[in-house]
């Protein structure tokens, strides 16, 4: 384990730039070892959790290299054309390689084993085994459906129409990989929108998906099977989860004014900064353009007085991956915060809800937790206590790095138990905050 201690800093000042966003940078990998040709990737991130879907789809036939930094060639095999791995697929932390590459794998004549780390082999898959035995693939689980995991591709496998039972992009993404292969219509109902990436980049790659909204907001996705991807140029926009960590410091650090560039704001990821702002956040947006065919634009946060709030559980699928950092936020504002529909977060890396319960309490927030969520006694902008002793992450790193952030707004410092699970999503987080911090 490496533990430590974060302490509080001066104002924090300056530019940054926060790595490629996560989830384009893994779609980017898997379609362009679907296309034929070669695809150019500028901007990936390099953490730990996408390099192992660069190794995994390397193990399936295609070419993935290094080039420079955050630059990438893909050579694709072409959709149906997947070789047999000849060992299993290491996935490390990254439960959204596990699942999107369970939907590769269950339309093609291939048979795979997943493997990965002790928090990755502790959550489940039978979200995504359910719609994929659907369509023919059949699968050998541990107990729960979770890690070690083999998948066996049906061929041809048979387009289902799958209405999603709980608002998750990971499953929606496997079962449109899946279709991918698969000969006619695979047809996904999403009751809640989630984040649209694979929806933008399978278009982007030549796919044939349309979308259709309904009178109440459901989304009807339907891909044309048996596809031909076409291989693409991709700058990888910068990954709002990974601004958020930032966003917050930048709020909550008196005197602290900070621009963060190149940050994605797909609609279906920007829905902490709507929050942040409803709470008095001031987060301005500069030079609001579209790259690859997402939204992005420059933000410069400045610090403010914070207001608690009762959060719209409807805001949840857009930002999913950010309650633990405005959890950090919420602890700091001034009166109640209110957050319920989380149930999700309770099967990520940890049960976020209840790892930061006791993390804020152990740092000397007012938690209380409830099934759904969090209530949260706000400080009014005074300092926290601090830890003694280290708080516990339970290898996950956004926990990791949210108790980073109230340690800047500490008195004592927080100390974080295992910063090593950072580098599954952040590698330079610890640099960049050094950085700024005065």
């Amino acid at each position: 384990m490496k533990p430590r201690r974060f302490m509080p800093s001066g104002p924090l000042r300056g530019t940054i730039r926060v790595p490629g966003d996560k989830s384009i940078s893994h779609r980017s990998i898997m379609l362009g070892a679907l296309a034929v040709g070669e695809t150019r990737v500028t901007g990936l991130l390099e953490g730990e959790d996408v390099l192992s879907t660069a190794a995994a789809m390397r193990a399936m036939g295609a070419r993935v290299e290094r080039l420079g930094e955050g630059e990438w060639s893909v050579h694709g095999v072409g959709v149906g054309a997947l070789l047999q791995p000849q060992d299993p697929l290491d996935m490390g932390n990254s439960g959204t390689s596990t699942r999107l590459l369970m939907g590769l794998v269950a339309s093609h004549p291939i048979t795979a084993t997943f493997i990965g780390d002790a928090s990755l082999s502790k959550r489940p898959m039978g979200r995504v085994i359910g719609p994929l035995s659907q369509m023919g693939a059949a699968f050998d689980a541990s107990e729960g459906g979770r890690l070690p995991l083999t998948v066996r591709g049906a061929q041809p496998a048979v387009p289902i129409a799958y209405r999603l039972p709980v608002a998750s992009a990971q499953v929606k993404s496997a079962v449109l990989l899946a279709g991918l292969n698969t000969p006619g219509i695979t047809t996904v109902i999403e009751p809640v929108p989630t984040r649209d990436h694979s929806e933008r980049m399978l278009r982007g790659f030549g796919a044939d998906l349309s979308v259709e909204v309904e009178a109440d907001g459901t989304r009807v996705i339907r891909l044309v099977g048996e596809a031909e991807l076409k291989p693409q140029t991709i700058e990888v926009p910068g990954d709002p989860s990974s601004a958020a960590f930032f966003i917050v410091a930048a709020l909550l650090v008196p005197g602290s004014e900070l621009t963060i560039l190149n940050v994605g704001l797909n609609p279906t990821r920007a829905g902490l900064i709507e929050v942040l702002r409803q709470m008095g956040g001031d987060i301005a947006e500069v030079n609001r353009r579209e790259v690859g065919g997402e939204p992005v634009a420059d933000l410069v946060v400045r610090h403010s007085a914070l207001k608690g709030i009762a959060i719209d559980p409807a805001v949840v699928p857009s930002m999913v991956d950010e309650f633990p950092a405005l959890f950090v936020a919420a602890a700091l504002a001034e009166g109640t915060t209110v957050t319920t529909g989380l149930e999700e977060l309770r099967v990520t890396e940890s049960d976020r809800i209840s790892v930061m319960a006791a993390a804020l309490t152990g740092a000397g927030a007012r938690v209380t937790e409830t099934e759904d969520g969090l209530i949260i006694e706000g400080t009014g902008g005074e300092v926290l206590r601090g830890t003694a002793g280290a708080i516990a992450t339970h290898l996950d790193h956004r926990i990791a790095m949210s108790m980073a952030v109230a340690g800047l707004a500490s008195r004592a410092g927080v100390e974080v138990d295992d910063t090593r699970p950072i580098a599954t999503s952040f590698p330079v987080f610890e640099a960049l905050l050094d950085g700024l911090a005065t």
